[in-house]
């Protein structure tokens, strides 16, 4: 690879990393040309960007980002490895774990994710279980509409007569007390 190559390389990975708050680096190494495109193909429809990249030109790219020290990450660049770039926090992570469970890979090396570093293939079922910014807000509007629905519903559900009979009772009481007087 010349050094324009290079540059340029370094530039496409830069591109992709620029503004990224979901970074995931993978193994992939092992797949063959049909497991590998179909991953690809999950990855595309999940809006998930993917690139393998050549460790020292990631490392490289990465220490050129200003805001986000990567360095965390450096030591799992070995061997294969693809860039897995996303907008959800959790996609890249289920994307692996769903994957694996016809193959032994992709296997997770390291991610940023929500300003935190996972680091090995032991933390995907932490990062599978991530609640994304829609599922969290769903959630919490879930939360705040409960007491609000439930009290619509008792309203609702009220039966018509027990306004009714609340308001006669002392009416009937009345007449009663008069007569026992």
């Amino acid at each position: 690879m010349t050094k324009e190559n290079k540059v340029v390389a370094i530039q496409e990975i830069k591109d992709l990393l620029q503004d990224a708050k979901v970074v995931y680096v993978a193994d992939l190494e092992g797949l063959n040309a049909a497991q590998s495109s179909e991953f690809r193909r999950q990855a595309f429809k999940n809006k998930i960007k993917v690139k393998v990249v050549k460790n020292t030109l990631l490392q490289k790219a990465m220490e050129q980002i200003e805001g986000v020290d990567y360095s965390e990450m450096f030591p799992t660049f070995k061997g294969n490895s693809a860039l897995m770039v996303a907008d959800v926090a959790n996609a890249p992570a289920k994307l692996i774990k769903g994957f694996r469970k016809n193959a032994e890979k992709p296997a997770l090396k390291s991610a940023y994710v929500q300003e935190t570093f996972y680091i090995g293939d032991n933390n995907l079922e932490t990062l599978a279980n991530i609640k994304s910014k829609e599922e969290m807000l769903g959630e919490i509007i879930g939360l705040l509409q409960s007491p609000i629905q439930r009290l619509v519903s008792a309203l609702q559900n009220k039966p018509e007569g027990a306004v009714e009979a609340n308001a006669e009772e002392p009416a009937t009481e009345t007449p009663a007390e008069e007569s026992a007087e």
